[in-house]
């Protein structure tokens, strides 16, 4: 049993995916981290967790951050509580008008996203108040009576109140809340969890949330009912963990926990490796996400899950519906190959599971080239049906017209095809975070990690022209390695409205109340004094633009804001007036993170002694026969030179041509890409 040798703390960073759920354990009296999988239970998350959990010593006190994936799969499959909406007299309509954007400029017919709650369940109350936070219209208490008993009536879970400028003064919220409360409704109220402009983002925001946090809540109370006395913390978008206690009333935080985790991680072991500047790229078997970090992870306020917006912070990613089981099919002209976003999921999975799979996936490509190990998957645990795998990439070549090269059967043509859809949808992704945003990738190290990034990597990297490849020994597991590495972090946000150049003192005023609010909260999280820092950020815009930039408080925020504004749309205007919108404040709670300890590194270590054998790999111009490695022998100061494969337990990278690797003092992979 991990941990069982120890008697100290344990700390368990759990992150649930779409095919496995990864569990990493930092054992601090051995200072030793263990990682291992699990096929997710996708009917019941916690059955997997708590499976994981028996193989780890629960003699000693543990720690479990956990990134769940409870809130985002209730949004996305629409399996959230019974949620009504009450907004002010006159905009019941808000969820469904939205910004009426068309979200397919040429599709005539194309509608826009059903809203979580339906017509029969938005209500009005009469009340208004303006943009200066003055009321024009008091808030009729009267109306309160009738709305629970429509609402009891109904039989409804969760409310969600977004009244037209609460964010400049709640009183009428906190009025409707605290009766809604009080006859026993959970009640998200839009200026509890969001003080910002913008009624659409900020009505969806509040619906989201509580339409998700009971559902999340019930999951977070069967887990701390089975784990006992153990501190249990959750993992944010914004790249911080909290406490489930308070993560239970705040779900929509939790919407994009998991690959938060990864990004995190990403920046941890990069930043030992000596590297700043990264894209980060997370394959697993359901979606990619990347996101780029050049000094410090980004945040944004802009993120749509499901069509619907967040407005809350998370760490500026971008996904895609591309991962190792993505379902391939041909369209239905019989010409092109169809990768993703559908996914095999953990059950069946890819055909090469053996679990009753028929349609090929990425996964049953890579087998068909070679590029996985014959033994199977965790450490062959999880055997590879090759046969099954090939029949079913017979079936869809034979609805191809393949060009085939020589050596290469009809079903490696068609694999090749595969890996050359999805590697070309995942640049797409990289473009949407690097390129048209003012960043260009070959001044970026890509950093691989998910499941299947490391057979993606290099000939993703090449086709972007990023010149080096960074896969830590922990690829398949980082993003719970990451959670064990977060802070604590809580956020607060204010509208203002400033467009006549408040002063930097005045500003500084206008952040105690936010900056005090901040640390009581992390005070709760029992986080100490000398570990707290607080940031304060402004969100600027020039006068008559629509969106805003993010920049650090100081008194030289308007030239930050010029040169963003430069880096990101390649122009800024001197003389214009600048408004200042939003007042936001990062209280993050310091923590130790589990660190590799450094190995002894030999430069003319030979890496010959970790090879395993020897098989056929299909590459682009050709099959080749290339060794494997195993990367468990190799040693700091190893030099690999491509085509190869090196073989873990849970995750495979592969080399191509001439492609040159060496293993660090930490057991990271750097990886040198040949044009």
């Amino acid at each position: 049993m991990l941990g069982s040798h120890s008697k100290s703390q344990l700390f368990i960073g759990i992150d649930i995916g779409g095919t496995f759920t990864d569990f990493v354990v930092f054992d601090e009296g051995a200072d030793k981290v263990s990682t291992f999988k699990i096929i997710s239970t996708p009917a019941s998350p916690a059955k997997a967790v708590l499976q994981g959990l028996e193989r780890i010593s629960s003699e000693w006190p543990r720690t479990i951050i956990h990134g769940s994936t409870v809130a985002t799969n209730a949004l996305l499959e629409r399996k959230g509580a019974k949620t009504a909406f009450v907004t002010t007299k006159g905009f019941r309509d808000v969820l469904r008008l939205g910004r009426q954007n068309r979200r397919a400029l040429y599709d005539w017919f194309s509608g826009g996203i059903e809203p979580l709650v339906p017509p029969d369940r938005c209500f009005e109350i009469a009340e208004r108040i303006d943009h200066q936070g003055r009321v024009l219209v008091p808030l009729d208490e009267h109306d309160i009576p009738a709305l629970v008993e429509s609402l009891q009536s109904q039989q409804v879970d969760s409310v969600a109140i977004s009244f037209l400028f609460s964010f400049t003064h709640p009183a009428h919220e906190q009025q409707v809340a605290e009766h809604l409360r009080q006859a026993g409704f959970l009640v998200t109220p839009s200026h509890e969890l969001l003080p910002e402009f913008r009624e659409y983002e900020r009505a969806s925001t509040t619906v989201v949330n509580a339409y998700v946090s009971p559902v999340l809540d019930r999951y977070l109370g069967e887990l701390e009912q089975s784990l006992g006395p153990n501190a249990f913390h959750i993992m944010q978008s914004n790249g911080g963990r909290i406490q489930a206690s308070q993560a239970r009333r705040h779900g929509v935080r939790s919407i994009l926990s998991g690959p938060a985790g990864g990004v995190v991680g990403a920046v941890h072991v990069a930043k030992l490796a000596g590297y700043e500047r990264l894209i980060t790229f997370d394959m697993g078997g359901t979606s990619t996400d990347v996101s780029l970090v050049d000094g410090k992870i980004e945040t944004t306020s802009e993120a749509e899950v499901g069509g619907f917006p967040i407005r809350v912070p998370v760490i500026d990613i971008h996904t895609v519906g591309a991962g190792g089981g993505s379902l391939v099919r041909v369209d239905e002209g019989g010409a092109l190959l169809r990768v993703g976003p559908e996914s095999a999921g953990a059950d069946p999975g890819p055909v090469c599971y053996g679990q009753g799979g028929k349609v090929p996936t990425v996964t049953d490509a890579n087998v068909e080239l070679g590029r996985l190990p014959t033994t199977g998957l965790l450490g062959g645990k999880l055997p590879l049906d090759n046969e099954a795998s090939s029949t079913a990439m017979a079936v869809l070549a034979g609805q191809l017209a393949l060009n085939l090269m020589t050596g290469c059967s009809e079903m490696e043509a068609a694999a090749l095809g595969i890996v050359q859809v999805v590697n070309a949808q995942m640049e797409r992704a990289i473009r949407v975070i690097s390129m048209e945003r003012g960043h260009d990738p070959r001044d970026y190290v890509l950093v691989s990690f998910g499941g299947a990034g490391g057979v993606h990597a290099c000939d993703l990297a090449r086709g972007m022209g990023i010149h080096r490849v960074l896969i830590p020994p922990s690829a398949s597991t980082l993003s719970a390695y990451g959670m064990l590495t977060a802070n604590v972090r809580v956020d607060a946000v204010q509208t203002i409205m400033r467009a006549d150049a408040p002063s930097y003192d005045e500003l500084q005023k206008t952040f105690a109340p936010m900056i005090v609010k901040c640390e009581s909260d992390l005070k709760v999280q029992h986080v100490k004094h000398e570990d707290v820092e607080i940031v304060c950020e402004l969100d600027v815009r020039y006068v008559g633009q629509s969106f805003e930039l993010t920049v650090p408080f100081s008194d030289s925020y308007r030239d930050s804001f010029n040169a963003q504004h430069h880096q990101r749309y390649g122009y800024q205007q001197e003389e214009a007036t600048i408004e200042i919108v939003n007042l936001r404040v990062r209280g993050i709670g310091r923590t130790k993170p589990p660190s590799p300890s450094r190995l002894p590194f030999d430069a003319s270590a030979d890496a010959s002694h970790a090879i395993i054998g020897t098989h056929r790999l299909v590459l682009p111009n050709g099959p080749v026969t290339a060794p494997h490695f195993l990367r468990a022998l190799l040693r700091p100061g190893n030099e690999i030179e491509g085509p190869v494969v090196i073989v873990q337990d849970d995750t495979t990278v592969m080399l191509g041509v001439n492609d040159h690797g060496r293993v660090d003092e930490y057991a990271n992979l750097h990886i040198e890409i040949t044009s």
